[in-house]
């Protein structure tokens, strides 16, 4: 098998490339950062690949595809994202923009180019990673949130497509809360909770990928804030939330 993986540089992606290997599946890694993928690859016992693309420029989406259409790709993870802490009418308008560009259009046009290679071969796995904020709204990372809202409801849709056409493709998404990653310096904001490592996330979602689960939730508290989010009012939601980000400011 081969599996294709985005934001591979660092965090969650890094660790799912380290799982993936150790289960004998031959590596394609993309991220901007040249020097991280060849200190990854070079520790891997595997085959891998290495592309430093900065794939929030819709043309090299593109690019990248046409690249490795031809190399049997069995695994897409489209894993490269990152957030932009603020109050939304003063939050830096290009940085959103650039955010909307690797959350939402790099995502989409990768699982639509792939995912018409799978179905013609009625196999493929699609892991998009979005988060916990893909429940709910999320003042003071407004634009953050509503791009996870995306993947998330993006992905439930696909699986069902699929589900009733009786494709054997599969289709999921990771959402994770709190994780030790780069992350946060980027987004700039710090958690008022105990994170997960990226290892344990990036582990938990490639053993419930392969069971072909479609929301993939680690750790007992989120999973419980979740159930609590289904049942609350939105906007005691949405108070619960603003108070939860403003806490994580540095």
């Amino acid at each position: 098998m081969k599996a294709l993986i985005t934001g591979a540089s660092s965090g969650i992606g890094r660790d799912m490339a380290i799982n993936l290997a150790n289960r004998g599946i031959d590596l394609i890694l993309v991220a901007r950062r040249k020097e991280r993928l060849e200190e990854l690859k070079s520790s891997l016992n595997v085959n891998v690949e290495i592309i430093p693309l900065d794939i929030s420029v819709k043309e090299n989406c593109y690019s990248l595809y046409e690249q490795v259409k031809d190399k049997n790709i069995d695994i897409l993870i489209n894993n490269a994202g990152f957030g932009v802490f603020g109050k939304f009418d003063e939050t830096d308008l290009e940085k959103e923009i650039n955010m909307i560009d690797l959350n939402v259009t790099a995502l989409h046009i990768l699982t639509k180019l792939f995912l018409e290679d799978f179905k013609k071969r009625n196999s493929g796995y699609i892991l998009n990673v979005a988060s916990s904020a893909a429940f709910s709204a999320g003042p003071l990372l407004s634009s953050y949130y509503a791009t996870k809202n995306y993947v998330y409801r993006l992905t439930e849709a696909i699986y069902e497509e699929l589900r009733r056409d009786k494709v054997n493709v599969y289709v999921g998404t990771l959402c994770p809360g709190p994780v030790d990653t780069e992350f946060n310096d980027v987004a700039n904001v710090k958690f008022s909770v105990k994170s997960l490592t990226s290892k344990y996330v990036a582990d938990y979602a490639i053993k419930n990928m392969f069971k072909g689960k479609l929301i993939i939730v680690p750790g007992f508290i989120m999973k419980v804030a979740r159930f609590f989010q289904k049942v609350m009012p939105e906007k005691l939601v949405l108070r619960i939330c603003y108070n939860i980000q403003k806490n994580k400011a540095m």
